[in-house]
């Protein structure tokens, strides 16, 4: 018989699966930390948006409390370690996950542009990985063109165009370097040779593993969501999920209001709370799968950054914040680095909240935000049904 599980339970299911059953502590978060959030999480959504802090940084962030960005980044991208690639997105991985991603390499399909810039330079994919095996780990604005002029040959012309191809047909690969660019790299010298040989996984078993990892990452979700984490198709992946339940990897549950079948790691667990308060990032593994946070939270979350200002409804870059395990309220947040100031143009409280205990609990999150960001001063805007009362325990 399948079992029928509340919202709630589904929720905190969620929760303790992504990291978040323990408050964050005080002392200065290592390698062993941001390797338990890796393990959790399985990969790191990149993102070049830097409106307060980079993507990556900010799921760390939010189950660890602050640390030492540049330790992170150093850890990060270290060769042998980690390597990029896309999974959900452009994604930072533990390089073991290598192997799981030949099948999309093999299947890489280049885009209409490529395509006719790469006919048009029949020889440039071998000119950028020469250059690539000479002189890497190169940015595109390292590349010379083939001319041998010595001025960057970037942007999105030819020189960049290459090496996406290259990056994307597994001829290559990257980490980021300093300012957040991208170093690509031949995997000959990025990736360990076991791995790099590893030929255990075709499509099919490439697939299976990616949707038992996806399960275990998210802890609860539906077939959909399971097959989005690492952006799978949902037609391979549904037949897939009832192959893996039937033969036990897997548990068939049920979700008060949740349609179709839903899956859930054997492995999970629901604890009986959740405490503590954080920002969330629009790309954190909680939020980046919008319909399934509405589930979960009942929280209609929209990024506005390409919404035109007028039609705004909360404002540019808007972050959640959870308390106790739940969505209950979004601000609005921008780091003035020149300023050194955290800016809030707007705060807004959930419906049914408390807007005394979530502003209380919000001016100490934000203080700590900033202090981790480097900034001196917290700055209150005049928008949203909160910022009263956020002003009001800000003092």
């Amino acid at each position: 018989m399948v079992a029928t599980l509340t919202t709630d339970a589904a929720r905190r299911i969620a929760l303790e699966a992504q990291g978040f059953a323990r408050k964050r502590k005080s002392d200065s978060p290592g390698p062993r930390q941001y390797a338990s959030v890796m393990a959790r999480l399985g990969l790191i959504q990149l993102d070049s948006v830097n409106v307060c802090a980079r993507s990556h940084y900010m799921p760390f962030y939010a189950r660890l409390g602050a640390y030492d960005q540049q330790h992170l980044d150093t850890w990060l991208n270290t060769r042998e370690r980690h390597f990029e690639y896309w999974a959900h997105e452009a994604s930072v991985m533990p390089v073991e996950q290598y192997p799981l991603w030949r099948w999309r390499m093999a299947e890489w399909r280049r885009w209409k542009r490529a395509e006719l810039v790469l006919q048009q330079h029949p020889k440039l994919e071998r000119d950028v990985l020469r250059q690539v095996s000479e002189r890497g780990p190169i940015s595109v604005k390292q590349l010379i063109a083939p001319s041998g002029r010595t001025k960057p040959w970037w942007g999105y012309g030819p020189g960049k165009i290459a090496l996406e191809t290259l990056f994307g047909e597994g001829k290559l690969t990257a980490l980021r370097g300093k300012g957040f660019t991208r170093l690509y790299d031949l995997p000959e010298r990025a990736i360990p040779k076991s791995i790099r040989l590893d030929d255990r996984y075709d499509k099919h078993l490439a697939h299976h593993e990616l949707l038992l990892r996806a399960t275990r990452h998210l802890g609860i979700g539906t077939a959909r969501d399971i097959a989005d984490y690492h952006r799978l198709q949902i037609t391979v992946a549904r037949p897939m999920l009832a192959e893996l339940a039937a033969a036990g990897h897997i548990d068939e549950v049920a979700v008060n209001g949740w349609k179709g079948p839903v899956y859930r790691d054997p492995a999970a667990r629901c604890p009986r709370a959740i405490r503590g308060a954080t920002l969330l990032s629009p790309f954190d593994p909680l939020t980046w799968n919008r319909a399934r946070a509405e589930r979960i939270f009942n929280f209609r979350y929209r990024i506005e950054i390409y919404t035109p200002r007028e039609k705004r409804e909360y404002g540019y870059y808007v972050l959640p914040f959870m308390l106790d395990g739940e969505l209950v309220a979004r601000v609005d947040l921008k780091a003035d680095r020149q300023g050194g100031t955290l800016r809030v143009p707007s705060a807004f409280i959930e419906p049914g909240r408390d807007k005394a205990r979530v502003a209380k609990a919000l001016a100490t999150e934000l203080e700590r935000f900033a202090t981790w960001l480097g900034l001196g001063s917290v700055s209150l805007g005049r928008k949203g049904d909160l910022i009263r009362d956020l002003r009001r325990a800000s003092t």
